[in-house]
């Protein structure tokens, strides 16, 4: 029985990517025996449909379960058509994740927790730079949140695990048809970047935490 889950890069030591359709790559792995790959996902620079085409790639993979922090009504939709479990609210380096999964830590999740079209950024600066809009710069300069201001980081990082630019003044966003969200739509849609934003603020005290001691060894 195999699971896959959304990582920033390609070993078990990346940290797990909070999006499912437009993350970095997909770590596929028997949590018995450790055995894993890791496949590039071709579906995360898509303009649309980026959460169907990942979940159509991972079903065809004979995926038990999907661990990921944050995945969208059509994605869910694709994976829980095929019988694969998901599992949202993942967060921390992929290893860890794994012998969570062992333990019975996680509880499948009953729905997506996000809206569509989540995850759809506007920045793409990498590093110490803060952005105008609610998107977040990340390692691989792919632009996360729904940011929609002019993004105004320095892109000073190395792209070594998430990036620290984080987006401020969160504003009232719209959906891609033009029409303003309701104010339970845009509640939910803040509370989503709310947990993206822990979940990513968690990373980065991990990486300096793993830096700073690499420095006293």
């Amino acid at each position: 029985m195999k699971i896959a889950i959304s990582a920033t890069g390609t070993t078990l030591d990346n940290d797990v990517d909070p999006r499912f359709g437009r993350c970095s790559h997909f770590i596929i792995v028997d949590p018995e025996t450790m055995e894993f790959e890791a496949i590039s996902n071709s579906s995360a620079m898509e303009a649309g449909g980026a959460g169907i085409s990942a979940g159509q790639m991972i079903a065809a993979k004979g995926i038990a379960a999907v661990l990921t922090g944050n995945c969208g009504p059509n994605a869910y939709q694709v994976l829980s058509a095929a019988g694969i479990n998901v599992i949202t609210g993942v967060s921390g380096k992929v290893k860890d994740v794994i012998e969570d999964y062992r333990s019975g830590k996680f509880k499948v999740s009953p729905q997506a927790n996000v809206p569509d079209h989540f995850g759809i950024g506007a920045n793409s600066g990498m590093g110490t730079g803060f952005g105008a809009g609610g998107g977040m710069g990340c390692g691989g300069g792919m632009g996360m949140g729904r940011g929609m201001g002019r993004g105004m980081g320095r892109g000073m990082g190395r792209g070594m695990g998430m990036g620290t630019g984080i987006g401020a003044n969160i504003t009232p966003m719209s959906n891609p048809s033009g029409q303003t969200q309701s104010r339970e739509q845009e509640i939910e849609e803040l509370k989503a970047q709310s947990s993206m934003l822990a979940q990513q603020l968690t990373s980065i005290q991990r990486r300096i935490d793993d830096l700073e001691k690499k420095a006293k060894d």
